[in-house]
């Protein structure tokens, strides 16, 4: 690549892409495909509008989590040659996810202001290196509980499909790969841009980062996406329980305004749904695992296991000892 950093500001959109190992190969093609089919009409492949990279330290491939490989197209360029350059990443279990060269080079960009994206576990990779700190970021609710472990004072929620917070993007992967690539799209090229490719991938409609991951919290059913994205916030908290006034803030209303929703569709409080959520999470545990009654107690935020029998008891009918005892 030949570009200066003042063409790279006005030409075609243009997005470097650095894959960990063990990357997720659906979240890279879909990010990869959404670019390639808004740059040029119909399908045609032509980069017109928008221009892509592979970048790596060597040109070795690199294998995706099923096994498919990806050759590096780019050495690491000045990143200013990029509007976003977005890391892929992958399983979590793997020793090194990227080379020092690598972590070297998304330091680099940081410092060169160059907006960073991490799409699946990407996120990871860049909050490993503390570029996540004072970003809001999101990630899957799969991996939820890993992020606030690993990365405890960064700031992630698991509810929304993407979020771009100033300089740093992230993505929860999967589908949204294609949304958030549609963003970037509609942002840099034109909408027309972002439907053409959406149409040829056949994906009715982008979804914004506003839309809430399609996951349904322990068998709770709801319809309005803001209940959803409170729910999905219960279930990540199960241990350490989140105040009401939080959840509404959360979600852009007042404590009264939630409260109202609650007791609209779902003909409670928001207490009493966090108790069940709370509770079809220590049902879980009873039934899926061996754990003592006091450790589930602890997990799903009791600190007396009497206090948490009885209130099984009166939500199933029955005690998580008589429970467990049923299913052996």
């Amino acid at each position: 690549m030949k570009t200066t950093k003042d063409e790279a500001k006005h030409g075609p959109l243009k997005v470097g892409f650095v894959l960990a190992r063990s990357f997720t190969l659906s979240a890279f093609a879909l990010f990869v495909d959404t670019l390639r089919l808004a740059s040029d009409e119909t399908d045609r492949s032509g980069r017109v509008l928008a221009d892509w990279q592979v970048l790596g330290s060597t040109r070795h491939l690199i294998a995706s989590s099923c096994g498919v490989q990806i050759a590096p197209t780019s050495d690491f360029v000045d990143p200013r040659e990029f509007h976003y350059i977005v890391v892929v990443g992958g399983l979590l279990n793997s020793d090194v996810a990227i080379d020092s060269q690598t972590s070297d080079y998304l330091k680099k960009a940081a410092a060169q202001k160059v907006p960073l994206i991490g799409v699946c576990t990407g996120t990871f990779i860049l909050a490993q290196l503390g570029l996540m700190k004072s970003h809001q970021t999101c990630v899957s609710w799969l991996h939820y509980q890993a992020y606030r472990e690993r990365f405890p004072d960064n700031p992630v929620r698991s509810d929304r499909l993407f979020n771009l917070d100033r300089s740093r993007g992230s993505c929860a992967g999967g589908s949204s790969a294609a949304d958030m690539a549609a963003f970037l799209v509609r942002r840099h090229i034109s909408r027309d841009a972002e439907r053409n490719a959406l149409e040829v991938l056949q994906i009715v409609r982008a979804r914004s980062g506003l839309d809430i991951q399609p996951r349904k919290p322990l068998a709770i059913e709801c319809q309005d996406p803001r209940l959803k994205a409170v729910l999905i916030t219960m279930e990540s908290h199960i241990e350490d329980v989140v105040p009401t006034e939080e959840l509404a803030a959360f979600v852009g209303l007042s404590r009264r305004q939630l409260e109202r929703l609650f007791m609209e569709e779902m003909k409670a409080s928001p207490g009493a749904i966090y108790t069940r959520v709370r509770m079809e999470r220590a049902k879980q545990l009873v039934l899926q695992t061996q754990a003592p009654l006091i450790e589930i107690a602890l997990e799903v935020g009791f600190d007396s296991a009497s206090h948490f029998a009885r209130l099984f008891r009166r939500v199933f009918g029955q005690s998580p000892a008589e429970l467990r005892r049923a299913q052996a």
